[in-house]
């Protein structure tokens, strides 16, 4: 199904024209079988929300506020890698990502998909290519609401709220981030 810009069903069409075009879309295997190819936990917004919980402020009382508490999660998010093989040489590339979310932040679930497809230029040799895109997986900040006392009540970054920036600027600090969203991989191989 494609969604309403079009971009899925461009890469889809792309990715089934280069595969036929390089000549690799021979009769469907037999048993179209589906292996795991990686399981990790983790991923480069998860740092980026880790480094977010470093430091803190102290309040006017004098006591402090670390900001460790608020980018702490209890599960991290976990990536599942998949290979739909559906002919010898192609096969489909997806898998998905659980989110993670803390008080004040939020990973999205996601979804990857791709292909990959291989030749054999001699008996000895693979060229694989492969390309995923991946859907959703944003990092998200969420703002804080900050008492100023006789200034009044704020949402603002809660990174932020004893800065010097006015409250109601801090919130274009938030970070919104998305992940990676396109991976292309040549690999040539050579067996002795």
């Amino acid at each position: 199904m494609c969604e309403r810009s079009g971009n899925r069903c461009n890469f889809l069409s792309t990715a089934l024209l280069l595969s036929a075009s390089l000549g690799t879309f021979p009769a469907i295997a037999q048993d179209i079988t589906t292996s795991l190819v990686a399981i990790h936990q983790s991923s480069a917004l998860s740092d980026l929300a880790r480094k977010l919980g470093n430091g803190g402020y102290e309040l006017q009382d004098g006591s402090w506020v670390s900001f460790s508490k608020w980018y702490h999660t209890n599960w991290v998010d976990l990536h599942i890698d998949l290979l739909t093989q559906i002919t010898e040489d192609n096969g489909i590339l997806w898998g998905f990502g659980t989110g993670e979310q803390g008080d004040k932040y939020r990973i999205e679930p996601s979804l990857k998909l791709g292909f990959l497809t291989q030749m054999h230029p001699n008996p000895n040799s693979t060229v694989s290519l492969s390309l995923t895109t991946t859907i959703g997986g944003n990092l998200t900040e969420k703002p804080c609401k900050a008492d100023y006392g006789d200034l009044g009540t704020y949402n603002v970054n809660c990174r932020l709220a004893a800065s010097e920036t006015a409250p109601e600027e801090t919130l274009k600090y938030l970070v919104n981030v998305k992940p990676e969203s396109l991976r292309l991989w040549l690999n040539y191989r050579v067996t002795f």
